[in-house]
């Protein structure tokens, strides 16, 4: 077992210089196969969180990529599309995962739910029994599944037991599966990070459950994706489960201590009290920080049992990182800076919000969808859909001319949400987002990855990035709860006067709540919809003056 420290764990005297993991190093470089190509690897989950920091890391490591995405618009969005092989289809079909594994030496598994439906771990048993499956009957060389890390011979929570089955699962099946079992990941965008750095920014007395004393071993996003990285090289090939973590066991009070030293606030005051369930601890975490109780309860009780590393085999396999594992502290701190530079590659908050809590699947390692489809179905209305389709649809359209640029319209609108609000009534605003999440919705607190850059599947808010096209249009799917389908579309075109801004809001409303729900916020949407179009064309104008 990994010696624990004390309650009061010695400070690191000074931060290391590490380089977050490029795939550049030679330790981490694809070998070269018998008929001088570089391996072909397959990788579950790439939009998720740590699959799409993974991809890029694994194309400088000389790899070549296929992704399985059930979101061709949302893969292609991502930086490194173009270099990589996109398949569409379902993991769970075993057909779909057996077309993609076509000549695949590696397959990295980053998937699971963590919804708050009740066959999350059936959709998870199928999907591990339909990869297991496909990757056998294409002669896949070995599959890389990131697990948790969890202790052994106690009853463990609903969603880390169905990770450990899973894990299970791959191992007994015919290919190889190098099991990674990783504890809480610390890491701009993380959902646990979140959680830790809400909860101490917002709370300086905060009331905790007992967990907050039991033992973890956190472990930095860099050294994930060094060990994933490392996996897919090394030699002998494995068949078995690994832990990995950061070089500290700490409780969870000293990880929220350890945030307040690197965010500069004072000491945080915890009081852990017997009666906070986890069911009660995540309505919590939901209330005070942006992670909803959806995500929040699954992370709140895989904190319940003391979660260490039981043994450092994984060293003997995967050499560690030449400069070490990244401390704690040090991992809070760049995690910060990256949020500071607004430099976040991956997110939680781009997590897919499915309207129906029984269809909400998180893409591995607790922090983003499974690929989730972010299009809107065929069946579906659409905005473009004219009224006599058929369907009743709302809208509120305005539009404004303006001697401003093209360029800095298209700033303002892409730069809406997030901390820079909806440019009007951000008291109704937070109302509506309030009351969203009250009813068990994402509400405003989810705010936006970067504050300057959007691409197809980002979440802004209560909305999702559905469409782009760069200084043209901006369309937003509502994913507050409505009764109906809801969007919001920001464009720009070109009138005889210069540029012309407008705006559609559309609502195809669901039965009689859907329609009195639109006739009740008509008196605001006069007061929103125009103040924002106006405080939009204002504000490009004072980008032209000031450029």
């Amino acid at each position: 077992m990994t010696e624990r420290p004390s309650d009061h764990q010695q400070e690191p005297t000074t931060h290391q210089k590490l380089s977050f993991p490029t795939g550049t190093e030679p330790d981490l470089q694809a070998p070269t196969l018998d008929d001088g190509t570089k391996p072909v690897v397959l990788v579950l989950g790439g939009t998720g969180y740590v699959g799409g920091r993974l991809i890029p890391r694994l194309l400088n490591a000389g790899y070549r990529i296929k992704v399985l995405t059930r979101s061709r618009e949302r893969t292609e969005a991502m930086p490194w599309s173009d270099q990589v092989e996109i398949h569409t289809g379902d993991a769970s079909s075993v057909q779909d995962v057996a077309a993609a594994c076509h000549d695949v030496d590696v397959l990295y598994y980053l998937l699971h739910s963590m919804s708050a439906g009740k066959n999350f771990a059936d959709t998870d048993r199928t999907i591990a029994q339909a990869v297991s499956t496909a990757a056998a009957d294409a002669g896949v060389g070995r599959i890389i599944y990131l697990g948790g890390l969890h202790p052994d011979g106690v009853e463990l929570s609903d969603h880390l037991a169905s990770r450990v089955e899973v894990g299970k699962i791959l191992l007994d099946g015919p290919v190889p599966a190098i099991v990674l079992q990783a504890g809480v990941i610390i890491g701009s965008g993380s959902a646990s990070f979140e959680m830790i750095r809400h909860l101490t920014e917002v709370l300086p007395v905060m009331p905790a459950p007992q967990w907050v004393r039991n033992h973890i071993q956190p472990i930095a996003v860099r050294d994930v994706l060094y060990y994933l990285l490392g996996a897919a090289g090394a030699q002998p090939v494995q068949n078995r489960a690994f832990d990995i973590g950061g070089p500290e066991a700490l409780r969870y009070g000293e990880l929220m201590h350890g945030y307040a030293h690197e965010a500069g606030l004072p000491p945080r005051h915890i009081r852990a009290l017997p009666v906070l369930t986890p069911r009660l601890a995540s309505y919590w975490v939901g209330l005070v920080t942006p992670v909803p109780q959806q995500i929040a309860r699954p992370l709140v009780e895989s904190l319940q049992h003391e979660c260490v590393m039981k043994d450092h085999d994984i060293d003997a396999w995967i050499t560690p990182p030449r400069a070490g594992l990244t401390p704690y502290r040090e991992a809070v701190g760049l995690a910060l800076s990256r949020i500071k530079l607004d430099a976040i590659e991956t997110s939680w908050i781009d997590a897919q919000i499915a309207t129906a809590p029984s269809r909400i699947k998180l893409d591995a390692i607790e922090t983003s969808w499974i690929d989730a489809q972010i299009a809107t179905a065929p069946s579906q209305p659409l905005p473009s859909d004219p009224d006599w389709a058929g369907r009743t649809v709302f809208t509120d359209e305005r539009t404004f001319d303006t001697h401003a640029s093209v360029p800095a319209v298209w700033k303002m609108i892409s730069q809406v949400g997030g901390d820079r609000g909806w440019y009007s009534a951000p008291l109704l605003w937070s109302l509506r987002g309030f009351i969203d999440r009250a009813i068990g919705g994402v509400g405003l607190k989810r705010g936006r990855r970067s504050s300057s850059h959007i691409k197809v599947g980002d979440a802004i808010d209560v909305w999702r990035v559905e469409t782009i096209v760069p200084e043209e249009l901006l369309r937003l799917r509502a994913e507050m709860y409505v009764p109906g389908r809801a969007w919001l579309e920001l464009g720009i075109s070109h009138s005889k006067n210069g540029t012309q801004y407008w705006q559609r809001a559309t609502f195809f409303p669901k039965g009689l709540s859907g329609h009195l729900y639109w006739y009740s916020m008509l008196p605001f949407h006069g007061m929103i919809f125009s103040t924002m179009a106006q405080r939009i064309i204002s504000g490009a104008q004072e980008l032209e003056q000031t450029s």
